[in-house]
């Protein structure tokens, strides 16, 4: 069996449309909302195709109208998107978004799943679930959590590390990748087996999108440098230049 695992869609419906896999089931890991320009398009198709679905701190500050404690240099592009969003997205939609919950365990072809936005110690903002991360810092990261595979996302650097008995799987961000490579990124797991998956999608046509939000011209072309090259692009106002 085979199951898709999605995270940090970011309202890029181009993107999400790109990934075109024939699965048995859909895990995603929240952030469908915030910074991109087709929210409601991202929500419909998790709501219709998602087994497990997640609430990542995007959707929870939207939800909530919350900080979503963004990195400096996207937070003004956090706040003034989730600005569009929330006149956007209906009453109907926002009572979904807060419903979600911040972790899931379930059972998929034999394997148990763990899964989360950010990290089991903190399930909506800890960036420290990185590769880069020492052994002896990953496993005070993950003490505790008895699974086959620990599924996260957040920080928009894919990953599949093995963790002494277990899988550390970030699929990656669909609609807002981080590491380098501006093609949406996500995961497969087949037989237990994760794997990272890239397709490149009409990226224009996210652009196109972004320049009709309302923005300033500033932020829409701070937005639109970070999808191009896959990498944070400051944004002026912006603080830090650590992930998502």
């Amino acid at each position: 069996m085979k199951l898709l695992v999605l995270s940090d869609i970011h309202g890029n419906w181009p993107a999400l449309q790109a990934i075109q896999e024939d699965v048995d089931a859909v895990l995603c890991l929240g952030d469908i909302v915030s910074y991109g320009p087709f929210p409601r398009e991202c929500i419909t198709w998790v709501q219709e195709r998602a087994a497990h679905v997640l609430r990542g701190n995007h959707d929870t500050a939207l939800a909530f109208q919350e900080d979503p404690k963004a990195a400096g240099f996207k937070r003004e592009l956090a706040q003034a998107t989730l600005g569009v969003h929330r006149r956007t997205l209906s009453g109907s939609t926002m009572d979904w978004l807060r419903s979600l919950p911040t972790q899931v365990r379930f059972r998929f072809d034999d394997h148990d799943f763990h899964a989360l936005h950010a990290s089991p110690a903190d399930h909506l903002f800890s960036y420290r679930l990185t590769p880069e991360l020492p052994d002896e810092e990953l496993r005070k990261e993950v003490q505790g959590v008895q699974a086959d595979l620990l599924c996260v996302g957040h920080t928009h650097l894919p990953m599949v590390r093995r963790a002494w008995s277990m899988v550390i799987l970030n699929p990656g961000s669909v609609g807002q990748p981080l590491d380098g490579d501006p093609r949406a990124s996500y995961a497969v797991v087949q037989d237990g087996v994760a794997e990272i998956r890239r397709v490149p999608y009409d990226i224009e046509a996210t652009f196109a999108g972004i320049r009709k939000m309302g923005l300033s011209v500033e932020a829409a072309e701070a937005l639109i440098g970070i999808l191009r090259t896959g990498r944070p692009n400051p944004f002026p106002g912006g603080r830090g230049n650590s992930p998502e």
